[in-house]
């Protein structure tokens, strides 16, 4: 069972928190190895998601929303994740990448039209922000967005977008002044049905499988000046703002999968025998489990500290970049530790497609790369600490 240490919770964490936990492992866990395989996008259970609350659980009411707060939010995220990664990404860019930056910077009108859909699991969000030739480094990016009259053109080609393929509404960022760098950067709220936008090609993911990732392309796709989200030039602002909540997003998915991993491998030690006793009785196994049961409390802390962190910030304005960016940073090493030494402690069957434990190991690895990679995340916490922000 998990912990709560400094953050006792609520009645209404713990209803959240048990409402997705029954719901992920009754729901998701039975079909997770399937979607998985086959690589599909988990239209039904997706759906029940949106019926249930959990595509919107920070956006209030009026939009949509369940109206909850972000402990809540990290809460069910870690229980969905627990079940199946591919299922916790694609609530994490809906909750966190689309509908933060429309709630912190959007207009009345904009939240109406491009919230309240999404909130309410009507409809799916993307955030897209990098490109073939532009990932850590944004200030290089070809995409370009110029104004003519009331509408924007806007050409391009953008990768790596989550939920890509299926989305109905994208954040995107891209170049109105490229002479002025990251500062030339602008947001856009895009509406996918619209003439000149498509999906390019669809990636062939190691992890996530189900979660669907592709490149959407632009050609002369007119968006109009209403859809702009801030002011020109405000786009790598609110980029790296979203992004915040984002990595908080990701430290819950990180800490999901280290438990789900941990979890199994406590049960298989329990029951496995070796030499006339169960593994778990040897020290080269128990020595495994006590680091990971140690690293996915110190994970547990960093990333509720986060979320924490982010609640204050509603009232206050305060940034919460140095604790995302933490939490992100240890709960996705975390996860990659505990599901590779899950793999071990199961031994050939932790290599084989019978177990999800392999599926936990591959789906561990991209906690380190988006959202900003770890390298980044060392960058961003230096940085803040020292002053050089």
């Amino acid at each position: 069972m998990s912990s709560n240490f400094l953050f006792p919770l609520t009645e209404e964490h713990e209803m959240i928190r048990q409402t997705a936990r029954d719901f992920a492992q009754n729901e998701i866990a039975p079909i997770a190895a399937e979607y998985d395989d086959s690589g599909e996008f988990p239209y039904p259970t997706v759906k029940k998601m949106g019926e249930m609350g959990f595509m919107g659980i920070e956006v209030p009411e009026e939009y949509g929303g369940a109206g909850m707060d972000t402990l809540s939010y990290v809460l069910a995220l870690e229980e969905i994740c627990k079940a199946d990664a591919s299922h916790g990404t694609i609530m994490s860019v809906n909750n966190s990448l689309y509908s933060y930056g429309l709630l912190k910077f959007g207009t009345e009108s904009q939240k109406v039209k491009f919230l309240t859909p999404v909130a309410t699991g009507k409809a799916i969000g993307a955030y897209s922000l990098t490109e073939p030739m532009s990932g850590s480094d944004a200030s290089t990016m070809r995409s370009r967005a110029v104004r003519d009259g009331d509408v924007y053109i806007i050409n391009g080609r953008k990768s790596w977008v989550t939920s890509g393929p299926v989305a109905n509404y994208v954040v995107l960022f891209t170049m109105t002044a490229p002479e002025k760098k990251h500062r030339g950067i602008t947001a856009f709220l895009i509406e996918t049905d619209k003439p000149g936008f498509s999906v390019g090609k669809k990636e062939p993911k190691l992890g996530i499988r189900a979660s669907a990732t592709s490149e959407i392309l632009f050609e002369d796709y007119r968006v109009p000046v209403e859809n702009r989200l801030g002011e020109e030039g405000e786009g790598f602002k609110i980029a790296m703002t979203v992004l915040d909540a984002g990595r908080v997003g990701i430290g819950a998915q990180g800490l999901g999968i280290s438990e789900a991993a941990y979890e199994a491998s406590l049960q298989f030690s329990r029951e496995r025998e070796a030499f006339g006793q169960k593994i778990g009785e040897f020290e080269g196994i128990g020595f495994k489990l006590a680091d990971m049961k140690t690293h996915i409390e110190a994970a547990r802390l960093l990333v509720y500290n986060a979320a924490m962190a982010k609640e204050r910030s509603k009232k206050t304005g305060e940034r919460f970049t140095l604790e995302a960016s933490m939490a992100k940073l240890f709960a996705s090493e975390t996860a990659m530790f505990v599901t590779h030494a899950a793999v071990q402690i199961h031994a050939g069957m932790g290599y084989s497609k019978e177990l999800p434990i392999e599926r936990y190991f591959r789906d561990a690895k991209i906690t380190e790369i988006y959202e900003g990679t770890n390298e980044i995340q060392r960058l961003v916490i230096s940085r803040w600490e020292t002053g050089l922000k």
